[in-house]
């Protein structure tokens, strides 16, 4: 056996070989790897928890005051606390929209040239002091309103407050029902029992106090 030392093995390392190595990612040593982090947040105690909203049920304008749900109606046959009869409405459509002018001419005119408004109905109410004049819009109407004497609660109306919006009218199938409906509801009213209105019409007054500011003319056709 001889004693010479065994020669080390040679490797030869091609150009190809170490391009290889460069391009091929080594993964790291489990020991030197961080462990996984969570991007979830945590839930803050004190943070109130989320419900889902309840329904809007029905309060039934007629009952003993008592809310249900949240206190709106939302019409809904299938909520509790509905019902049809007491939760039906009582106005139709609109009637029309009052406005209170000093010539009446003149308001005719520029309604007519600047909206194409023209007058469907005209007529002298003697019971209210007023010469009104309709003008057609769609199903409803432009309602302009001048005094014809002094004492005339629209006379009253234009010395303290100038022309403008003077009330609006409602439709309604029942003037007396409708005007009972807001006197049971502690409404206001300025004409106690339903009475003749112009172009055929029933009418009754609610008085602004209890309307929100605005005066309101029911009128059944």
């Amino acid at each position: 056996m001889s004693d010479k030392p065994t020669a080390a093995p040679t490797f030869t390392v091609s150009d190809e070989d170490v391009a290889l190595a460069q391009r091929v990612p080594r993964a790291a040593p489990e020991h030197l790897v961080d462990p996984p982090t969570s991007t979830a947040v945590a839930a803050d105690p004190h943070e109130p928890e989320e419900h889902p909203m309840s329904p809007i049920v029905t309060r039934n304008p007629h009952d003993d005051g008592k809310e249900q749900g949240g206190g709106q109606s939302s019409g809904d046959p299938d909520q509790p606390g509905y019902d049809e009869q007491d939760t039906a409405p009582l106005l139709t459509e609109i009637d029309h929209v009052a406005i209170a002018v000093h010539d009446l001419g003149a308001a005719i005119d520029y309604s007519r040239d600047t909206c194409g408004a023209v007058v469907a109905h005209r007529e002298v109410v003697d019971s209210d002091g007023v010469e009104e004049a309709l003008l057609k819009v769609a199903d409803s109407y432009i309602q302009l309103l001048t005094p014809t004497r002094d004492d005339s609660p629209v006379a009253k109306y234009l010395e303290k407050k100038g022309e403008g919006l003077h009330h609006i009218g409602y439709r309604v199938a029942d003037c007396g029902v409708a005007l009972d409906a807001v006197k049971a509801q502690g409404g206001r009213v300025i004409d106690e029992a339903p009475r003749p209105g112009s172009r055929g019409t029933t009418v009754a007054f609610v008085h602004p106090k209890t309307a929100f500011g605005t005066l309101i003319e029911l009128v059944q056709e």
